[in-house]
């Protein structure tokens, strides 16, 4: 897999960069974002005419992110973040001086919380894009797009992930989905349950009987079996933000409109809301959605668990259940 197109950086820094990026992506890392930032970044020096080490002062830097508009400080500090590992890492290891990167981050002033589909409007979501009409460059759109919501939705998965689904990563075998070279580098299995697998199957067969026999590596998803080029990431969400209005959903105040990554989310307050309504303690189950959702820690995980109202009445019923003993222990 081509992970970057490093003799492209031209600027002073072209070096710097490249012994960066390969040193992080020998870590696992895919820094595909980060590499976006540092072409700008790269084009910006040549613009300038920066022609050595010494002309990145911290004036250029920020003169670079002022050239680069963010309609939000998350979206300015990511772009900052980026700029900052670059220079700490080079200023570590000794290939510059000092880091010119001296702009503080931009303070968030408000956090809205991600929309968490229940498995009402899950269905809503999946109904409507069934009901999507062909186009002559994408036949069973209605079929394709209800599968990878239902994907999303039900296992957690990245829409990256889905994306890069090949026909041999689907093991009907062992009813699981073998997740190659994800984030951070990692292959995992992921299991499916029956619903799902009869959904899955369904799909291939009729993928196979419109194409003929798919080839181990084509695309789970695509609408051009020739090129065998998958569906985009960005066309997926397009389609999902498409549909939403139709779903009349209600919106509670402080919560954000429902974007694609939600759905990840929502599997992941869906897990935790059922172990609670289970008698399960999520607590010694954490590591183990960890690893299902493929994150390094469980720390990763606690940012999509989002404390909904359902969840928070489960949470309390446990912790009721829990103090009851000792509560009538020390009652006069």
């Amino acid at each position: 897999m081509n992970r970057g197109h490093n003799h492209t950086f031209q600027s002073v820094l072209a070096g710097q960069i490249n012994e960066f990026l390969a040193a992080k992506r020998a870590l696992g890392k895919r820094f595909i974002c980060e590499e976006k930032v540092l072409r700008l970044l790269d084009r910006y020096l040549i613009e300038q005419q920066a022609e050595t080490l010494e002309h990145i002062t911290p004036e250029l830097i920020e003169s670079f992110l002022v050239s680069r508009p963010r309609h939000s400080a998350n979206s300015y500090n990511r772009l900052l973040s980026s700029l900052r590992r670059l220079f700490d890492w080079l200023e570590l290891h000794k290939l510059i001086s000092c880091s010119p990167v001296r702009v503080p981050p931009r303070r968030v002033t408000a956090y809205r919380t991600p929309f968490i589909f229940n498995p009402d409007q899950a269905r809503l979501l999946l109904d409507a894009a069934a009901q999507l009409p062909n186009r002559s460059t994408a036949p069973n759109r209605g079929a394709t797009y209800r599968m990878i919501f239902a994907l999303l939705y039900a296992l957690g998965l990245r829409v990256s992930e889905v994306t890069r689904l090949q026909i041999h990563d689907v093991d009907f075998q062992r009813d699981l989905l073998v997740i190659r070279e994800t984030k951070f580098s990692k292959t995992r299995l992921v299991p499916f349950g029956p619903r799902l697998r009869t959904a899955l199957w369904d799909y291939i067969r009729q993928q196979t009987e419109q194409y003929g026999a798919l080839g181990p590596e084509q695309p789970v998803f695509s609408f051009s079996r020739v090129t065998a080029r998958p569906i985009s990431p960005n066309t997926i969400s397009w389609t999902f933000h498409q549909l939403v209005p139709g779903l009349a959903l209600d919106i509670p105040p402080g919560v954000s409109p429902p974007h694609l990554h939600c759905l990840r989310h929502s599997f992941a307050v869906g897990t935790l809301l059922h172990w609670y309504r289970t008698g399960i303690d999520p607590a010694r189950r954490l590591i183990h959605l960890s690893t299902f959702m493929g994150h390094v820690c469980p720390s990763s995980t606690a940012v999509y668990l989002t404390i909904t109202s359902e969840l928070l009445q489960c949470a309390n019923q446990r912790f009721e259940q829990f103090a009851a003993p000792i509560l009538l222990e020390v009652k006069p």
